[in-house]
């Protein structure tokens, strides 16, 4: 084949199917033109998750008819993805789909129409973006900037120093993702208010309702402050004319793995590297598995997203979807699997699913206790969904999934992942106390935030907003540590952040037995594989 590039991938067609490659169906050229005249749906976050899902919705939809414009893609927080990724390759990407068998299926999406760093730190791209804000044509807005992206407030519960800017600031000039958010509703609300859904597809809990509060806040601070109309602030409240649906995304999407870019390149594709410091290619490297779940809440329409497998419903079944998945069948455990990968010296999820303690961990951590406080939310069988990961998904050595990647930002999720089915115990008049893994996995995450795995080699954590002041904390503490009085010091300021874990542990139960599990695997080197072995 051919050396290609995605730039002039439509010279090699012919090639590119004897490849067996997918590629559109439908009018590339005018399904852009009309996407960068007025787009119908717009995405925030164009990340690896995008490309390799909501990309592709919209890339079906347009190969069968059901939509007749591209999409546009905006990051909110760098320029790097549009500058380096997007605008060199045309707004197309690779999706390579990697199979338990270990082939690739390889697909070209094309159902971007405009990429663009929605910033006011570039007039340009602002005023467009605002242009296609203020068109009643603009049904729907989906969102995947992480859980991080919709944070106002600190550990300390005081806004985050740029929301706090955007704050007393007002509308034109926002730093962080939920100003910018308002400030471009601001901007719809100006142009005469039509309807719009904005819709989170990140992984916690009840998305539709903390990105509806994270941008009221934002909104009533500005009205607070004389800085915008209470009329903004009604038209933003009212979900009959702005809603934010609750939604449950599921597809592992790790960053590009050096692997596949061998495998790129003996297929004669170019330009496929890895771009320094950003988790961003020419490709996306996926699964094949993907679940979409949406409240079907869009009061200005939205495109015929159930005709592609999106499961549309009510927003109480999509709450039992999600809560299934992110308190219980997945995300625990993949949060279970991260600390303990970087502990155990892992650099691969499914090398760990080979680790039969690390299988039977997370196997009593999904069944024996998640599971028993979840709602079966119908639309998705549970017990399927956790079998299925255990025994297809996680273990597919095609997927070059890290712990390291799954353990950023873990102060942002322990709350949805653990706290909230703790507090489902706690609800339901259940011993709290007499739980083993999921204090288990808290008590390896403070270990892990000490940075020295159990061989006693030193490790780089994951990034986290609260890093530093988390491992301030526990600066006293070393592996060997045997002092009972010094950790309660050290970890009880962790551990009764109710802005952590939307619980005090303490006031469960569990403060005590978690630091009880923490002393143990302090104990020395190997004593994190051997506190498992205990409690297995």
């Amino acid at each position: 084949m051919a050396a290609i590039s995605l730039n002039d991938w439509r010279r090699h067609r012919a090639e590119l199917e004897a490849e067996g490659a997918e590629l559109p169906s439908y009018d590339i050229d005018a399904a852009k033109a009309a996407g960068r005249c007025q787009p119908e749906w717009i995405h925030l976050g164009a990340g690896n998750l995008f490309r390799a899902f909501h990309a592709i919705v919209a890339d079906d939809l347009l190969g069968a008819g059901l939509m007749n414009r591209g999409i546009v893609a905006a990051d909110l927080r760098s320029p790097r993805g549009v500058d380096e990724v997007w605008a060199p390759d045309g707004n197309d990407a690779l999706v390579v789909t990697l199979r338990s068998d270990g082939t690739h299926g390889l697909r070209i999406v094309s159902s971007v129409a405009d990429a663009l760093f929605a910033n006011p730190r570039r007039p340009d791209a602002w005023r467009r973006m605002h242009t296609y804000f203020e068109s009643p044509e603009l049904r729907l807005v989906t969102v995947s900037i992480t859980e991080k992206g919709y944070a106002t407030r600190g550990a300390d519960g005081a806004p985050l120093p740029e929301v706090a800017a955007d704050m007393a600031s007002g509308p034109a000039s926002p730093l962080c993702a939920m100003g910018i958010v308002a400030s471009l509703l601001f901007a719809r609300f100006e142009a005469g208010a039509p309807p719009l859904a904005l819709v989170s597809t990140d992984n916690f809990s009840r998305n539709g309702q903390r990105f509806r509060d994270s941008v009221l806040e934002v909104v009533g601070a500005w009205v607070d402050a004389g800085l915008a109309s209470r009329e903004l602030l009604e038209y933003v409240s009212d979900e009959g004319r702005v809603s934010f649906p609750w939604t449950m995304v599921d597809r592992i999407v790790p960053n590009p793995s050096p692997e596949v870019v061998s495998s790129l390149l003996e297929k004669d594709f170019t330009g496929m590297g890895l771009r320094e410091g950003l988790h961003l290619a020419s490709f996306a490297n996926t699964e094949e598995a993907h679940y979409l779940v949406i409240e079907d809440s869009f009061p200005n329409g939205r495109p015929a997203l159930d005709e592609d497998g999106v499961i549309l419903t009510d927003r109480d079944t999509a709450e039992r979807a999600d809560t299934m998945k992110v308190t219980a069948c997945l995300n625990p455990l993949h949060t279970c699997l991260a600390v303990y990968g970087c502990l155990l010296g892992y650099d691969r999820i499914w090398k760990e699913m080979e680790d039969a303690d690390l299988v039977a961990l997370i196997r009593h951590l999904g069944y024996d206790e998640d599971l028993p406080v979840v709602v079966d939310p119908k639309v998705i069988d549970p017990h399927a969904f956790i079998e299925e990961l255990l025994t297809k998904r996680l273990p597919n050595r095609s997927l070059p999934d890290a712990p390291q990647r799954i353990a950023s930002d873990t102060s942002q999720k322990v709350s949805i992942r653990y706290g909230h089915t703790l507090n489902a115990y706690a609800k339901a008049g259940r011993d709290v106390s007499a739980l083993t893994y999921i204090p288990l996995v808290i008590a390896g995450w403070l270990r892990y935030l000490l940075a020295v795995d159990d061989e006693g080699n030193e490790f780089v954590c994951s990034p986290d907003p609260l890093l530093d002041e988390l491992q301030t904390n526990l600066a006293d503490v070393k592996p060997g540590c045997t002092d009972a009085a010094l950790v309660h010091e050290a970890v009880a300021p962790i551990l009764s952040n109710v802005e952590i874990f939307d619980c005090n542990l303490y006031d469960l139960g569990l403060g005590e037995k978690i630091e009880g599990l923490f002393l143990e695997e302090l104990a020395g080197t190997g004593a994190v594989r051997a506190t498992i072995k205990k409690y297995l």
